[in-house]
């Protein structure tokens, strides 16, 4: 008996604050509810404005980015296919010299090769240039051959057939290299 009337407590308790509510909507002024409603969509057009304006910013940015790349990057094809005249040249300077060839033709190879890596230095090429006795890094070098050569120990670089090329911070062409494969006793 005592849970039915608590029942019905609860039940009028809620008739009335569904009849004061009602009472409420009824004093809510038109206007003020227009208002509210322009309120609101004020502050949505204005959260889609900072949205619009940060996506900007971000576009922006993203372009200024690719300029920065395309111009630093862009003509690594060019300078890809610039390396084989590197790489003549250094040969015809070193035939050169083996052949004893005059001192004139010498010294033009030598100052068109200087002129060559001028030329790359200006735009951002660094040669790799690893020695006989380094040891063998797979991000720069590219092994050729492996051969056991005596007194020296796997991963040595035993011989270097072409230098490579960095282009600003990324590898153009890897240093051809042969590797030492004497295992270890």
């Amino acid at each position: 008996m005592a849970d039915a009337k608590k029942d019905d407590f609860l039940d009028d308790i809620e008739a009335a604050e569904a009849e004061a509510y009602a009472q409420d909507a009824d004093e809510i002024d038109p206007v003020e509810a227009e208002l509210d409603a322009l309120r609101a969509e004020r502050d949505e057009m204005k959260d889609r404005f900072m949205r619009a304006l940060a996506d900007a910013e971000n576009a922006r940015k993203r372009a200024d980015k690719d300029r920065r790349e395309a111009q630093q990057y862009g003509g690594s094809k060019l300078a890809r296919d610039l390396l084989p005249v590197y790489d003549n040249m250094q040969r015809a300077l070193a035939a050169a010299r083996e052949a004893d060839a005059a001192e004139a033709l010498i010294e033009g190879v030598e100052l068109t090769l200087r002129e060559l890596s001028n030329v790359f230095t200006r735009h951002g090429m660094t040669p790799i240039t690893p020695q006989v006795g380094d040891r063998f890094d797979p991000k720069q070098h590219e092994a050729m051959f492996e051969a056991p050569l005596p007194g020296t120990k796997a991963g040595d670089i035993i011989q270097v057939s072409a230098e490579g090329f960095m282009l600003h911070d990324r590898l153009l062409r890897p240093a051809q290299v042969g590797v030492s494969s004497m295992p270890a006793s």
